[in-house]
């Protein structure tokens, strides 16, 4: 018996990113609603999962075979889920402009993590097999710097894969640290967290003005944070220079409006900032190795 409206939930594939896809170790997903309302996705797993879900922007709701049976998670909160069942509709109900990060690690592997013999990071006898588990937290100020990290790189690359995977197990070691203080810990390079606010207002700011961002310089002064302090700490959070990091937003977007078919090639363009369409192109191609015309064809097929 199905517990959901299948034509209300959209199959995944047209809206999250799997950045890793090994499923004898774990999946690394990424859920994007760059829409002004709600969208719902949904996923069915085959095997039996422990699952992460990190929601970075606004409120999204994760419900799992039955839509009453839902996990709410604010802005920064994460949730880590075990269900024994193999099948499994995982049903999304992405906020309007928010963001979600979903590991899926197998039984096996996650037991694997956690046996006597390589108990390094919890007690895993604590962990009952078969007893379902919901738990929800606030994600700490290094789980949400990882978080980041693992957003903006993406380049596809065999070096760019293993920086993902390296900080899937940084972000799995810190979400189950026994640490008690983990939720009062700094960021490891920052003196502070009013640094990092302060990034994190750059990266609204040329997300809000991609089309014709603010300098450093103006930057600088907006947010206070001197240039060399922005330039470090932002390429140390975000993993790349600012308008690099810009650069790969804005490509992303306009992937994300061309999946959309509401725009043409040159109005998606320019709400991106090209006033040149060869430009766009030329960009476009470059990191994802075809064009945005090739890419919506091939979308469509």
């Amino acid at each position: 018996m199905i517990h959901f409206d299948p034509t209300k939930y959209k199959n995944i594939d047209k809206s999250t990113k799997i950045l890793i896809d090994e499923k004898h170790l774990f999946s690394l997903l990424i859920l994007d609603n760059y829409q002004s309302e709600k969208q719902h996705y949904r996923f069915e797993t085959e095997r039996n999962y422990i699952q992460l879900f990190f929601n970075l922007k606004n409120t999204s709701k994760v419900a799992f075979n039955m839509e009453h049976c839902a996990v709410e998670l604010q802005k920064n909160e994460s949730s880590m889920v075990y269900f024994k069942d193999d099948k499994m509709n995982i049903l999304f109900e992405m906020g309007e402009e928010s963001q979600m990060i979903v590991m899926l690690v197998p039984v096996q592997y996650f037991h694997s993590l956690f046996s006597d013999e390589n108990n390094y990071l919890l007690n895993y006898n604590n962990f009952v097999v078969g007893k379902p588990i919901i738990e929800t937290k606030t994600t700490t100020p290094s789980q949400q710097v990882v978080l980041h990290q693992i957003i903006s790189k993406q380049d596809n690359s065999p070096l760019g894969n293993l920086f993902l995977k390296a900080k899937v197990f940084e972000l799995f070691s810190l979400y189950f640290s026994n640490v008690e203080d983990n939720n009062n810990e700094n960021c490891p390079f920052m003196a502070n967290e009013d640094t990092l606010s302060q990034l994190k207002k750059v990266k609204d700011i040329i997300i809000e003005n991609m089309a014709d961002p603010p300098s450093l310089e103006e930057l600088s002064k907006t947010v206070g944070l001197n240039i060399k302090k922005l330039k470090q700490g932002f390429k140390e959070v975000y993993g790349a220079p600012v308008f690099t990091f810009l650069l790969n937003y804005k490509l992303e977007f306009a992937k994300k409006l061309l999946t959309e078919n509401q725009l043409n090639v040159n109005e998606i363009g320019n709400k991106v900032g090209y006033s040149n369409s060869s430009h766009f192109i030329a960009a476009f191609k470059r990191k994802f190795g075809i064009t945005p015309k090739q890419f919506t064809k091939q979308n469509n097929a």
